[in-house]
């Protein structure tokens, strides 16, 4: 799938153990660990990531900004996943591939520098008096919404309408 993960200093080594999973079971093409986001090999990671930790591609980068201005440059566009002003709900989100979904802080949320990067957010509603979720089962919405709608692309492809 044309869909990057950037993981912007998450804390939770077994939710990035999940996000592996996740990326495996729906063919994320790499995952980008930023500042102190645990990587392979981890004892943490590996016990979450069930093996999904060496199918995955991975690669560490110290300021997730400059993962964000690389990946642009490879013509990429960003996706902030983030419960910031203006950010539309991932059902409302029609996304365009190649992706990069960046995923923040389990609890600061994406960096202010990540932040002014990211052509686009995009967030799952919360009705409760928390805002958020955990990052692992954001990221996992997301991603399957954006396999959903990179499916559906090809299958109009192959009906002869449209894609994305």
């Amino acid at each position: 799938m044309p869909l990057v993960l950037v993981l912007d200093h998450l804390r939770s080594a077994y939710n990035v153990g999940n996000l592996f999973r996740i990326a495996e079971a729906t063919r994320v093409s790499r995952i980008i660990a930023c500042g102190y986001t645990a990587a392979p090999p981890h004892e943490k990671l590996a016990k979450t990531a069930r093996g999904c930790d060496e199918l995955v591609p991975c690669s560490v980068v110290e300021r997730t900004e400059d993962a964000i201005v690389s990946l642009k440059a490879e013509g990429y566009r960003i996706y902030g996943v983030e419960t910031v002003e203006g950010a539309k709900a991932y059902w409302d989100t029609k996304f365009v591939f190649p992706s990069v979904l960046v995923l923040g802080n389990e609890a600061l949320g994406i960096c202010k520098g990540a932040l002014a990067l990211c052509d686009e957010f995009v967030c799952l509603p919360a009705l409760g008096r928390k805002n958020s979720i955990n990052v692992g089962n954001c990221g996992a919405v997301v991603v399957f919404e954006c396999l959903r709608q990179l499916l559906a692309g090809r299958r109009s492809l192959e009906d002869g309408h449209e894609s994305l």
